[in-house]
């Protein structure tokens, strides 16, 4: 007796596996898909952390032009750590040069590599990731620099040289 449930074989052997093969198919064109769908996702976040990394390098190079300007006579012109940006207590009332100490973008970490001059002051900062960047063209004008950087750690934020002209930045 024949199992109710089951199918009726038609056409014989020239059928089996039809349905199986088209299923193969379509996970491979998904996976293709899916693929390229990461690909781009993983592009874009790129960019968005390279943006952020402007953004914060930017927030870092700002407060140590104002720490420096802001400099009491016979006080130290630079910072000694990036706390102090935080908290100038050179001053008979605090200020506040960054709100924050921001993580560095790439690396998710506060480790920011820190540039100094001879006396110890930090005059600027930079990431430690050692990749090369997506952007290379189109930076503002203080950053033009950045067009011929190799890797993040060439996209030093800090003061201008002493001497240099001053600009609005």
């Amino acid at each position: 007796m024949r199992c109710p449930w089951c199918p009726r074989r038609r056409g014989g052997h020239a059928q089996r596996g039809f349905t199986f093969i088209g299923v193969l198919i379509l996970a491979a064109v998904l996976g293709v898909g899916l693929a390229g769908l990461g690909r781009l996702w993983s592009i874009q976040v790129q960019r968005d952390r390279e943006q952020e990394l402007l953004f914060v390098g930017d927030q870092y190079r700002a407060a140590i032009v104002s720490y420096s300007a802001s400099t009491p006579a016979g006080k130290q012109r630079y910072p000694r750590d990036l706390a102090d940006l935080l908290d100038d207590k050179r001053h008979p009332v605090t200020r506040r040069h960054l709100r924050q100490l921001y993580p560095d973008p790439l690396t998710g970490k506060a480790d920011w590599e820190v540039v100094r001059n001879p006396e110890g002051g930090i005059i600027a900062v930079h990431s430690r990731h050692g990749g090369s960047p997506m952007k290379v063209a189109n930076f503002p004008p203080q950053y033009s620099a950045f067009e011929t950087a190799a890797t993040y750690r060439d996209w030093v934020f800090g003061a201008p040289p002493p001497g240099s002209s001053p600009r609005s930045r």
